[in-house]
């Protein structure tokens, strides 16, 4: 802090907009094979590797206890395949409270964690041809949706809150038999 300033608290999540883009604004100029790089709703980097680009998206699961490594798996390959690419290889980083053990693999016992964090990295390929690109998208195209709209953070939270989500459900019930018995 200089002159004063107070430190600001971000909330826990996704950084805001605004400070996102004041960070990337300051990021040196890239590699010219940095196809895509760091920037407002892109969830993964695509690389000039010659006859095919190289797709790499790195993402944490942070609310998922439970299935931890299967979230990895699927929501940073999905990553990959909305940009086109086929993914293939994935890399992960565990990160685990004090006191907890698991068998196998490279892993950290960390201070001050309340639960398991994994950050799984994936890579895929793609030939250039085959590249889906967000900027491509014009007035008309047609979308597919396979599934849900954020299928995967919403299906995190419902497992991981399941308790507290029956809970609100059951509310909602109540609420609407009695507004049925009002009426």
């Amino acid at each position: 802090m200089r002159n004063g300033q107070r430190k600001k608290v971000l909330p826990a999540g996704k950084l805001p907009l605004e400070h996102l883009q004041s960070l990337l604004r300051h990021l040196p100029k890239h590699d010219p094979r940095l196809l895509i790089g760091p920037q407002i709703g892109e969830d993964a980097a695509v690389i000039d590797a010659g006859d095919r680009y190289l797709v790499v998206a790195t993402d944490p699961i942070t609310f998922a206890t439970d299935h931890i490594g299967n979230y990895a798996v699927h929501v940073n390959a999905n990553d990959i395949a909305v940009l086109g690419a086929r993914p293939l290889w994935f890399f992960v980083v565990m990160l685990l409270p004090e006191k907890h053990l698991l068998s196998g693999g490279h892993t950290e016992i960390t201070q001050g964690l309340d639960r398991p964090i994994l950050v799984g990295q994936m890579l895929g390929e793609v030939t250039p041809t085959r590249l889906v690109r967000k900027t491509r998208i014009t007035v008309g195209d047609l979308i597919l949706l396979t599934r849900s709209v954020a299928i995967e953070g919403t299906a995190i939270l419902a497992r991981e809150k399941s308790e507290q989500l029956s809970n609100a459900v059951a509310l909602l019930c109540v609420a609407a038999e009695r507004t049925d018995q009002n009426s």
